[in-house]
């Protein structure tokens, strides 16, 4: 690899000191780079970018560059993550692995979601970690009314329901009670938030089933209002009757693999708090 684009986030790096160091660095090396604020577009064509920040800004950098063919190598300047997997410390010789061409690649899968109001089609995006969709307003319990393939599947009278990626099973689907799976499965996880029942569970699907959310109704029309947001960043409003269509999206996510560390091993750290 030799052209680069810098991401970073400006409040973990306002003055831009890991970033210059980055840039010097690879630029000495005989690299190239464009510097770029996390709501900068990119319009050059680049090799690889890294991303200076945490899982956050990898995962909206996965969403801004997600119709270009280049992986993501995520720095964290904050806590371990589990996407950003090179530390301060290890900047450098992650840096001389990228030029060197001595990494993996994995491809992550990604969500398409889709929002109707009848038949009008009112926000598609895509999503690395998870689409979800929570009550808004007064402290109303939804009907979420859930289908697969077609078929009915349930209901949840809940605070919301997440619709997540492998990937984003250790995000807000993990906080609201689901199951950890490994990021190399292709898989469509649906866990509700706060459900008003005691029996209900997550559930995991195959990556080519099409799970359609619909907005049941409330005791009155207000109690039937929820926010769909896309990766915790873009949202829309919907309301009784409106659907929410979430399949498996045709992009992917290209994520650099430096270090050994294996998955496992970063829950370890995390369940262990280190």
């Amino acid at each position: 690899m030799k052209k680069f684009a810098i991401i970073r986030n400006t409040d973990k790096d306002p003055r831009g000191v890991v970033t210059n160091k980055v840039a010097d660095y690879l630029t000495a090396k005989g690299g190239t780079c464009i510097v770029l604020d996390g709501d900068e577009e990119l319009c050059e064509e680049v090799d690889c970018a890294v991303v200076l920040g945490g899982d956050g800004t990898l995962l909206r950098a996965a969403k801004k560059v997600r119709d270009r063919d280049f992986p993501l190598l995520g720095i964290n300047l904050g806590n371990l993550g589990y996407l950003a997997e090179v530390d301060r410390n290890s900047i450098y010789p992650a840096m001389d692995r990228l030029l060197s061409d001595t990494y993996a690649i994995e491809k992550r899968m990604m969500l398409q979601g889709t929002v109707y109001h009848g038949e009008e089609k009112v926000l598609s995006d895509v999503a690395l970690n998870d689409v979800c969709i929570v009550r808004r307003g007064q402290l109303r319990v939804v009907r979420f009314m859930n289908y697969v393939n077609g078929t009915f599947l349930n209901s949840y009278q809940a605070d919301g329901v997440i619709l997540s990626t492998a990937t984003g099973s250790t995000g807000y689907s993990l906080s609201a009670g689901g199951p950890i799976v490994s990021p190399e499965a292709n898989i469509i996880l649906m866990t509700p938030v706060s459900p008003h029942t005691l029996n209900t569970r997550s559930i995991i699907f195959k990556s080519t089933d099409r799970i359609v959310v619909e907005i049941g109704r409330g005791h009155v029309r207000s109690d039937a209002e929820a926010d769909v947001s896309f990766d915790g960043g873009r949202y829309v409003s919907v309301a009784e009757g409106d659907r929410i269509e979430i399949t498996k999206s045709e992009k992917c996510t290209k994520i650099v693999k430096i270090n050994d560390i294996s998955f496992l091993e970063v829950l370890r750290q995390k369940m262990a708090g280190t």
